[in-house]
């Protein structure tokens, strides 16, 4: 007698895990909040064009309006990002039922915050309704010569996530997918 357990009936979803969509909107508000009030404060506070250390120069802040993407790449497609970013919301939206796992849960949570941020600015900002300019703000010139925002800092911090679920082989479901060398044996070198 074996301890198996049956498999699941074809065409049957596993149940949806409460938690991890908790802390996918968990992550996603947070992330969301935490950029719009950096945005709000620099727009106060900070005038536009000024920079001003706020680490030496290690970390700067300097107040700019992005039409475009990352590096003012596509500065005269702002209406393709804010595309791309609801399709990006979308995606995340349609995934977020199958999401077991706290680290995929988490990632997911701060790209869409951060999509949603960037998306507020270029649903709400000047120069209008979905061509918005984004607020951008950090500057680390030793790092980069672009300047960002925090939206930007946690869609980055997610695809580094994700990059590592993959290569460490976490499905959405929390589960490892067998390495290679177990499915094919140990008699490589």
């Amino acid at each position: 007698m074996t301890d198996s357990v049956p498999p699941a009936p074809q065409g049957r979803t596993a149940k949806v895990s409460g938690r991890a969509i908790a802390l996918l909107a968990f992550a996603a508000v947070c992330v969301w909040a935490f950029d719009q009030i950096a945005k709000a404060v620099v727009v106060t506070s900070l005038p536009y064009g000024t920079t001003v250390n706020v680490i030496g120069t290690l970390l700067q802040f300097h107040y700019v309006r992005n039409p475009g993407a990352a590096f003012s790449f596509g500065v005269s497609m702002t209406w393709v990002f804010t595309i791309v970013a609801v399709g990006v919301i979308v995606a995340i939206i349609v995934t977020a039922r199958r999401i077991r796992s706290f680290w995929w849960a988490l990632m997911l949570g701060m790209l869409l915050g951060g999509a949603l941020g960037n998306l507020t600015d270029r649903l709400f900002r000047p120069p209008g309704f979905g061509v918005g300019h984004v607020v951008d703000f950090i500057y680390t010139p030793w790092m980069m010569p672009a300047i960002y925002n925090v939206a930007d800092s946690f869609i980055c911090i997610s695809m580094a996530i994700f990059v590592l679920l993959t290569l460490f082989g976490v499905g959405l479901d929390g589960t490892r997918a067998p390495s290679r060398r177990r499915d094919v044996g140990h008699d490589t070198p």
